[in-house]
């Protein structure tokens, strides 16, 4: 049996599951999600805020059962097990899914692309984003309903990272995909492990810095307690965290549901994008009193890196879904100004 099949199998149970009724024989939806952040990080707190937001919104018509710091199966688990019916509903990032299919890679992170979070949503609900990754998400029996991006990306080092060459020879926490590719580049030697595993792995020394998250979540980590070198403003990675649900369960809701958990989303990205503005701020200047040192890069270095990363995006673009969504960046990346012809 295929794996479509298989989860289209897990999905028609899982629907019995995740539809029901109120007593004064209104629909309830009830779903089962999982994110990888921790509920004390900020990360982890808009997502509960988005929680109480569709709960509150449906009347308590959508009923959900919230997991977090991936505790029901690994982070990069959790789209399959939304897809196959252990879960319904996955709140990580289309990153973690680069072993699946490359596309994800361009929905998940393309580094070395926007400048901002309103940019990069931008594309996704103006510039043909939504429409571009809705097969590929399909495809795998699921739905796309929105992304939520907290911004640029900052390091966590033993060393100062000021520069492309300090790049060289840095073993650090990579997450899959297209980022491994361009730090080896750089000369860097990135190791992929799941985000739950970094604080062990930089406290045992294991390796000597993580790309993790934006400043504050690393804060929220407990990362600068271990290691004090930082750059602020992040520049290399700006991951979109999305929520895709199983798309038998999501077709079975009702459709006003429906529509709380997409509108809800767009509240979630805004929100997002709009607490890290003064959370990164915050937590740079606290950083800076507590002695941790945080570099900005010169633009000359950001270019070099800007180039490395562009430079990667068609050797990692290897399939027909891949193509369609570096080109559907490209088209509005050019709009923005942001690469040449």
């Amino acid at each position: 049996m295929t794996f479509i099949k298989k989860a289209a199998v897990a999905a028609v149970a899982a629907t019995f599951v995740a539809t029901g009724a109120l007593a004064d024989g209104h629909a309830t939806t009830k779903l089962r999600i999982q994110t990888h952040y921790a509920p004390e990080t900020v990360s982890g707190k808009l997502a509960a805020q988005y929680i109480d937001d569709i709960q509150t919104m449906s009347g308590g018509g959508i009923q959900v059962e919230m997991f977090y710091s991936s505790s029901v199966v690994k982070s990069v688990e959790t789209f399959d097990a939304a897809a196959t019916g252990i879960l319904d509903c996955d709140m990580t990032g289309g990153g973690y899914q680069t072993g699946k299919n490359s596309a994800f890679q361009f929905v998940g992170d393309i580094m070395g692309g926007y400048d901002t979070p309103y940019q990069q949503l931008s594309w996704l609900y103006f510039g043909g984003g939504r429409e571009a990754a809705a097969p590929l998400y399909n495809k795998y029996g699921m739905e796309l309903i929105g992304w939520w991006v907290y911004g640029q990306e900052s390091f966590a080092s033993s060393k100062p990272i000021e520069k492309v060459a300090d790049f060289k020879d840095w073993k650090f926490r990579s997450p899959p995909g297209m980022e491994t590719k361009i730090f080896e580049k750089l000369g860097a030697s990135p190791i992929v492990m799941d985000f739950t595993e970094i604080f062990t792995a930089l406290e045992t020394g294991i390796i000597d810095g993580a790309d993790a998250s934006g400043l504050a979540n690393n804060v929220g980590l407990g990362l600068y307690d271990i290691v004090k070198y930082a750059n602020f403003p992040g520049f290399h990675s700006m991951p979109s965290d999305h929520l895709a649900c199983n798309k038998a369960v999501f077709d079975a809701m009702p459709e006003a549901h429906q529509t709380i958990m997409k509108v809800a989303m767009e509240a979630l990205a805004l929100r997002t994008a709009l607490t890290f503005e003064k959370k990164n701020a915050e937590a740079a200047a606290q950083l800076r009193a507590d002695g941790v040192t945080l570099s900005q890069w010169a633009p000359d270095e950001l270019q070099k890196f800007r180039n490395a990363a562009q430079a990667t995006w068609p050797e990692f673009a290897d399939t027909p879904e891949a193509k369609a969504l570096v080109e559907a960046h490209l088209s509005y990346l050019r709009q923005l100004g942001l690469v040449s012809e």
